[in-house]
């Protein structure tokens, strides 16, 4: 039992309460049973965790309990929220419930939030929709709101819409939605899926203290292990629509009994940490990813291993960019300087706006900078023709944070990852260009018959797969990955980052790889670079620089980012929020 579950004599009425539940999809060919017979609750004040691979119908599930299914899904067994049934109900009802009673944290935030409309008045639509307030008192428990989930200068994101905010930015807002009038229960489908450790961390600390101050329960559905063992005091394991195994976090995932849940564990990356009393300890919570590179071995910070010499692929030197004028400008990058040279691949870490995406996105010319140079495969784009940067983007394969944005909706899936090869292969006929892309999804573990179906059709995490296809079908002499494994579970990011890595030592590309998981990134990625407010706080070869950090900064993102073992995560979260406090107290003194 957690420190924030209350201890009574009788267990308190579940909060959610699903009891048989089935689900059967109806498509044009088949029925489609996504859910079968699941059963599980949620009470006051507690956390489950529904974990699980892509597909397996933890976020139907959800949905489920939400009255949100879509109207080809027949929904079977009861499903209740607060003693209120979900299954047959009237919308009326479930508009009633939904937002006051019960609330959602949607997956992905672009599709969560109105892009033509100012997050604060995003936010007060749904206060005012439950409760009679004037819109002066709606719009200030907005900027509170936000000021609560970790969002810098409150007053002015409540302004802006959500592209001008990161993506781990917009995942906040949501949240501060989802929160906005104190739910009964919270379903949150995976909450965290677009934030740094750092963040992460403060999300959860907030979602735990308002299960216990106001006893809200919560269904996470994640398949980040270390969110589990962080926050959940129970998990649930679904496969295949069943659910195989239930219990308590540490029995699951300390003592897991079925042969699924072992696999699925198996295959969680383990970051490693130095700990200088017992490495026994440390090297008891590593494990590197199955078909990922090693860790260096210690070298000295900035210098290149001697393999790598030669012409960079991509060369930022001095980078900067601004965006905005005046008081409202905004400093994304500030002399940033860093290289990526054949086969290697460069790790970009740091918290939410810290300007890894930005970074990205002028390795690929997308922005141009303030003031710097960038040289991608040996040439300053700032100095070459229109057509002669053509071809040097044909030799760059992308890969988006987010999936739903970086596919067509109304192509199939086939003519997604088909179109680079339209626009740099033109003199490829149909029939070939066909045999190129049933080639490159089988290489991501897809099957080549989901060439024909639809991106809205797949899971998040097959969109993702979909979108790397589409990234490698051109064989790219330097491939940028911005969050690459951020929408997978564990066992499909773990095969995702084998293809990688094989087709890195197959065409000896280049990779320039942006993420928040630093366990992913100190197992897959030769050198990282660290950054914080636009510059780089410290770079050097993967191992020395996350095993022995120069800087607090470094030291505070691996102290936040969450282990998969309950007892030991604990402890790391004591340790990690003591810390906290003694920084605060010193710089109030």
């Amino acid at each position: 039992m957690t420190a924030h579950r209350k201890d009574t004599a009788r267990p308190a009425e579940p909060i959610l309460a699903l009891d048989d539940l089935g689900v059967v999809f109806t498509t044009e060919s088949a029925q489609v049973p996504a859910v079968r017979g699941v059963s599980l609750e949620v009470r006051p004040g507690e956390t489950l965790a529904l974990v699980g691979e892509s597909g397996s119908g933890k976020s139907t599930v959800a949905l489920a309990a939400m009255g949100l299914l879509p109207g080809n899904a027949r929904v079977t067994g009861r499903a209740a929220v607060a003693g209120t049934d979900i299954v047959g109900a009237d919308e009326a009802g479930l508009s009633r419930l939904r937002g006051r009673t019960v609330s959602m944290v949607f997956q992905e935030p672009a599709t969560a939030l109105d892009p033509l409309t100012r997050i604060g008045k995003q936010i007060t639509e749904v206060i005012r929709n439950h409760h009679d307030v004037s819109a002066r008192e709606a719009a200030a428990r907005a900027v509170d709101l936000l000021r609560r989930v970790g969002i810098p200068e409150p007053e002015r994101r409540a302004a802006a819409y959500p592209f001008q905010l990161s993506g781990g930015q917009r995942q906040r807002v949501v949240i501060a939605m989802a929160i906005a009038n104190d739910p009964a229960l919270l379903i949150a489908d995976e909450p965290t899926t677009a934030l740094d450790v750092t963040v992460q961390a403060e999300i959860l600390d907030l979602l735990r203290r308002l299960a216990a101050e106001t006893g809200t329960g919560v269904l996470l559905v994640t398949h980040n292990m270390g969110v589990v063992a962080d926050f959940a005091d129970r998990v649930a394991v679904m496969y295949q629509g069943r659910l195989v195994e239930s219990g308590t976090v540490e029995d699951v995932l300390l003592r897991p009994t079925h042969d699924y849940t072992r696999r699925l564990l198996a295959a969680v990356p383990r970051l490693e940490v130095a700990l200088p009393d017992d490495g026994a300890a440390a090297n008891a919570l590593t494990k590197p990813v199955p078909g990922t590179r090693t860790t260096e071995p210690p070298r000295e910070k900035g210098r290149t291993p001697a393999a790598q010499e030669g012409t960079p692929v991509l060369a930022l030197d001095d980078v900067s960019v601004v965006f905005g004028r005046g008081r409202r400008a905004v400093r994304a990058l500030d002399g940033v300087s860093f290289l990526v040279r054949p086969g290697e691949t460069l790790g970009l870490v740091g918290e939410s706006g810290s300007g890894k995406s930005t970074a990205a996105r002028v390795a690929l010319g997308l922005i141009t900078p303030n003031a710097g140079t960038v040289s991608l495969f040996g040439t300053d784009l700032a100095h070459s023709r229109a057509r002669a940067r053509r071809r040097l983007r044909a030799g760059i394969g992308v890969v988006l944070q987010d999936p739903v944005a970086s596919l067509d909706a109304r192509m199939t899936v086939g003519e997604c990852v088909a179109e680079p090869l339209r626009v740099h292969r033109r003199e490829l006929s149909a029939r070939d260009r066909r045999g190129l892309v049933e080639d490159v999804l089988e290489r991501v573990r897809l099957p080549r018959a989901l060439a024909r179906r639809a991106p809205g059709e797949l899971s998040g995490g097959q969109r993702q797969r979909v979108s790397l296809a589409r990234a490698l079908v051109l064989e790219p002499r330097l491939l940028v990955a911005d969050e690459p494994t951020s929408a997978l579970d564990v066992s499909v990011q773990e095969s995702v980052l084998e293809v990688i890595t094989e087709l890195q030592d197959e065409l000896g590309f280049a990779c320039l790889f942006v993420s928040h998981d630093l366990a992913v990134v100190q197992h897959f990625a030769r050198r990282v670079a660290v950054l914080r407010g636009g510059r780089i706080e410290e770079q050097g070869p993967t191992g020395e620089t996350l095993l022995h950090p120069e800087t607090d900064y470094t030291r505070r993102l691996l102290a936040a980012a969450p282990v998969p073992d309950p007892v030991v995560q604990r402890a790391r979260r004591t340790e990690r929020l003591a810390a906290l406090a003694a920084g605060r107290t010193e710089g109030g003194a």
